[in-house]
């Protein structure tokens, strides 16, 4: 009964890192290629293919195996390290969060002619 527990959290653990995996994967795809470039974050390429293999290994060997977690490691540092970058060089990616009102324009806050 113990082992079919301990089985049951290693393919919850191994299903959470493929999607992780899958989710940096195709954040990477998605981004521009030359905000990785103004970010100095290597290229677009580098990590599609680093993120894939990432993403092979996780759904291929098991998660008691060294090899998904270099997998992850690659994931974390994509998603801690280069995505806030990449994501700030490109404009976010979604509504305005912060630091901005609906006032704003293209150099600044309009003021009203003060």
């Amino acid at each position: 009964m113990l082992m079919q527990g301990f089985a049951g959290l290693m393919s919850l653990l191994s299903l959470a890192l493929i999607l992780f995996s899958g989710f940096a994967l195709v954040d990477a795809a998605i981004r521009r290629e030359d905000a990785y470039r103004a970010a100095s974050k290597q290229t677009k390429p580098f990590w599609l293919i680093i993120l894939a293999i990432a993403f092979v290994v996780n759904w291929l060997f098991s998660i008691l195996s060294f090899l998904p977690v270099i997998g992850l490691i690659a994931t974390i540092v994509y998603m801690v390290d280069v995505r806030p970058a990449v994501r700030q060089i490109a404009g976010g990616g979604g509504g305005r969060r912060g630091g901005g009102s609906s006032s704003d324009g293209p150099y600044g806050p309009y003021n009203g002619g003060r």
